[in-house]
């Protein structure tokens, strides 16, 4: 009986340890306590200017796991749903700091306030969100890329002029350099005849600028609002053999719009919004997880305007993007 009862106390014992093990191991989604971890959500690579800053993203992200020791995880999603699905997961893996490209602002709002309420530092990319959820957000200067180009337009056109705009999804970018782009003509004549989404998609902006073409038999010029989009538009004023159309912008900063610049082709202009911010984001995280506060919450880069005067200055062949 006496060994009976030892028997049944050790097991007891070996239970509790058990427990004990298994709470401190799930208590932060498996994460050990001593290794720190970045959660990385990114959208899918539907165009350039995605996959090149996806890549931008792994990149740095690998240079601070190798000098560093810190970990990473880095999710792609082609939709909300599946992006709020994505940051779940990394909020049970129980990561130390966020960052994320909001597919759409609304949308992803609730989601960067859920990372808020459970504790986790966030760091926005790209578009913001419209509540004060994000501890830090790094972008390009949006408002300035539509002020930038609202300006060429009314030089280059003297003040007056049909000009098309092609926009992107629903977000704070798409909101901020189409704002930007009519305030900045608003003392001109020119006249915003079409607007319309290419949701940043090459072949989507093709089909749109077909319709459009279709619609509107005189057109002076046209403001996409990123350069991949340009090259969709430019596809459709060729193969309609349009020739009232004076030039076309984009932004971003795209090899292939480059090179067309440079061979004095329709696109004449396009403003810088570097994929390469995704790696200050990166830097700031990694900085947030190892305990040090950042020196500024909202960091914003230069949107500069490149025309064939100064495009060999950024011009690169070896450009993913």
């Amino acid at each position: 009986m006496k060994k009976l009862l030892i028997l049944i106390m050790s097991l007891v014992a070996m239970f509790g340890l058990a427990a004990c093990s298994s709470d401190s191991g799930s208590s932060n989604g498996g994460k050990d306590d001593n290794t720190l971890k970045i959660g990385i959500s990114l959208p899918a690579a539907t165009h350039g200017w995605m996959g090149a800053l996806i890549d931008s993203a792994e990149k740095q992200a690998k240079e601070l796991k190798e000098s560093d020791g810190i970990e990473y995880v880095i999710t792609n999603a082609a939709d909300p749903n599946k992006q709020a699905n994505d940051v779940d997961d990394l909020i049970a893996q129980g990561v130390d700091v966020i960052v994320m490209l909001p597919i759409e602002s609304a949308a992803l709002s609730p989601v960067g306030q859920k990372i808020k309420d459970a504790g986790i530092p966030l760091v926005i990319v790209d578009r913001e969100l419209e509540n004060d959820a994000a501890t830090v957000v790094v972008k390009g200067d949006n408002e300035g890329i539509g002020v930038n180009a609202g300006k060429y337009f009314v030089e280059k056109l003297n003040g007056k002029g049909k000009v098309v705009e092609i926009t992107g999804p629903p977000s704070s970018v798409t909101e901020q350099r189409g704002a930007g782009f009519k305030v900045a003509m608003e003392s001109s004549d020119i006249e915003v005849i079409a607007s319309q989404s290419g949701d940043f998609s090459t072949e989507k902006s093709l089909e749109v600028m077909q319709n459009i073409l279709q619609a509107h038999p005189e057109i002076d010029a046209v403001f996409t609002q990123d350069d991949g989009m340009a090259l969709g538009v430019l596809q459709a004023i060729k193969e309609a053999g349009r020739e009232d159309i004076q030039f076309v912008t984009g932004a971003g900063g795209g090899k292939a719009v480059f090179e067309d610049i440079k061979a004095d082709g329709l696109v004449s202009a396009t403003f810088l919004y570097s994929p390469t911010m995704v790696a200050d984001a990166v830097q700031i995280a990694a900085d947030i997880a190892k305990g040090n506060d950042p020196a500024e919450t909202m960091i914003v880069k230069e949107a500069t305007q490149i025309t064939k005067d100064n495009v060999d200055e950024f011009y690169d062949p070896e450009s993913k993007f």
